[in-house]
């Protein structure tokens, strides 16, 4: 299937999903998603190997057949069994389940493919699964045509799992949130912090989104995706497979590790200074075991409390930034304002401290998993690095809650311009870009001192910042406002009262029929 224009890649992808949606019958979507994506991480990766294949079967000297000759050029080893032709080739066979458990288990096998071990789905046998549909969805995923082995190609099959995960988790709710930050927020995150080169670190990574849109902010720009090392950490194990399969089909190299206890309990990186963190933590986590680390070195600003995790994370997140690290982190819009347990006294020494930079108020409907109202909070180091202007006691306050827009009637997402409209504020008083001054917008965005803060009780709401948007000017008068809202008012009072009048006959009418 021949697929022309980025436009017509989206719609593709859209209609595949709905296509393959189709198939799942009385499967959960929590479950289907593990079929479903699995199967397009074996299309990817045999796509790729077929590609390599291909290529070395062309050359006089190189050995198709070798494993060491894919490993050069950092593309995984498909057995025989596990290569996508031969199961097309078996999609109708009623034993389609086990050969796609064989095929995950081979590639794991494979001593080329180490950093692959225990990543695959590999229940695809088990009684409970339409065999029939299986095979389907492999005919399904054959016609996304992948055998050329391009980067657009390959860039394609790297889309289609992105929209999967983003569909999977809007067909979940609550608990799609879990494991995907929507796209909309992820590139803002990134347009803002811009992360061009260096050590990229999210200590809560989920399925891996922010990683993906940092890649793709880099090749849009022009630079190079090996100038960024990522790193990871994930505490459920189902989330750090999908997030290992997706940075696979993205084509990306990284360190995301596992464990069950959790970024605070077992930092997997407790030496990494990361030059830029983006993170979206799960809101307002009560039981995050907070007693068991009362006086841990990283709550620098105060102990966060037992029953909120919140104030924990921002702690997290600038212990692991480097002396002219930023951070982007999603919170709830409670992180802003709240003065329970202590959390009003860690924020204002956040804010002494001058280390939070921007607060964006974000619209409601953005999340899969909640309605609660979000905000990011970016954080620095040091407000004077990087060749930006000294920004040091100065907050940035940026109101995006009127933008965005509605799509499928519950989900709101943020424009191309929405997102250059943030970012783009941003950079401006970061003076950035010299071309254009930054300039306080009423209602959208305002560049506060400390002192203004502090008069605020330390809150960082933005609402109380950016005032109100001015009202244009429409040349009509006040007196002839006025006038004309009285005249609006007096009929409304005519009505009302023939309408009583008709209300008062008909009761009178009912009476004396009684």
């Amino acid at each position: 299937m021949a697929v022309n224009g980025n436009n017509s890649d989206i719609n593709f992808t859209a209609d595949l999903f709905r296509a393959a949606d189709k198939l799942r019958g009385n499967l959960e979507p929590s479950e289907y998603k593990h079929v479903a994506l699995g199967l397009i991480f074996l299309k990817y990766i045999s796509d790729a190997f077929e590609g390599m294949h291909a290529k070395l079967a062309a050359e006089a000297h190189a050995d198709a057949e070798d494993p060491e000759e894919y490993l050069a050029e950092n593309v995984f080893w498909v057995p025989k069994e596990a290569r996508w032709s031969f199961l097309q080739g078996s999609a109708k066979r009623p034993e389609i389940g086990k050969l796609i458990d064989e095929a995950m288990e081979a590639i794991e096998k494979a001593p080329s493919n180490e950093g692959l071990k225990g990543v695959l789905p590999k229940n695809y046998a088990r009684p409970t699964l339409n065999k029939t549909m299986l095979g389907e969805l492999i005919d399904l995923f054959s016609n996304i045509g992948m055998h050329d082995g391009t980067d657009k190609a390959k860039d394609l099959l790297g889309r289609v799992y992105e929209y999967f995960l983003s569909g999977f988790a809007s067909s979940e709710g609550k608990r799609g949130g879990e494991f995907f930050t929507p796209r909309s927020v992820v590139r803002t995150l990134v347009e803002m912090l811009e992360p061009y080169k260096g050590r990229v670190y999210d200590p809560c990574c989920g399925s891996g989104g922010m990683f993906v849109q940092s890649e793709t902010f880099i090749e849009e720009h022009g630079g190079r995706r090996d100038a960024i090392a990522i790193y990871g950490q994930e505490i459920n194990h189902t989330t750090w497979r999908l997030a290992k399969m997706n940075l696979a089909v993205q084509g990306i190299d990284a360190d995301i590790r596992w464990n069950n206890e959790g970024s605070f309990h077992r930092d997997e990186l407790p030496d990494l200074k990361a030059d830029f963190i983006l993170a979206n933590p799960p809101f307002n986590i009560s039981d995050w075991g907070g007693e068991r680390l009362a006086d841990d070195v990283r709550w620098k600003y105060g102990t966060p409390p037992k029953s909120n995790a919140n104030f924990a994370w921002l702690q997290q997140i600038l212990h692991h930034l480097a002396p002219r690290g930023t951070g982007g982190v999603v919170l709830a819009n409670g992180s802003m304002s709240s003065q329970q347990s202590g959390e009003g006294d860690i924020r204002k020494a956040m804010v002494e401290a001058d280390v939070v930079d921007c607060m964006v108020a974000l619209p409601g409907q953005l999340f899969f998993s909640t309605q609660i109202p979000a905000c990011l909070w970016i954080l620095a180091r040091d407000k004077s690095a990087n060749g930006h202007r000294d920004r040091r006691g100065e907050i940035l306050f940026i109101d995006a809650r009127k933008l965005g827009f509605i799509e499928e009637r519950v989900h709101r997402k943020f424009s191309a311009d929405d997102i250059d409209r943030i970012a783009g504020a941003y950079h401006r008083w970061r003076n950035k870009d010299h071309g254009t001054a930054y300039v306080d917008e009423p209602g959208f965005c305002k560049a506060a001192t400390l002192a203004e803060v502090r008069e605020h009780g330390h809150v960082l709401t933005p609402g109380r910042y950016v005032g109100a948007v001015d009202a244009e000017d429409d040349g009509v008068s006040f007196a002839e406002k006025f006038e004309a809202l009285r005249e609006k008012l007096q009929g409304q009072f005519v009505e009302a009262r023939a309408l009583e009048e008709r209300i008062a006959a008909a009761l009178d009418v009912v009476a004396a029929n009684d």
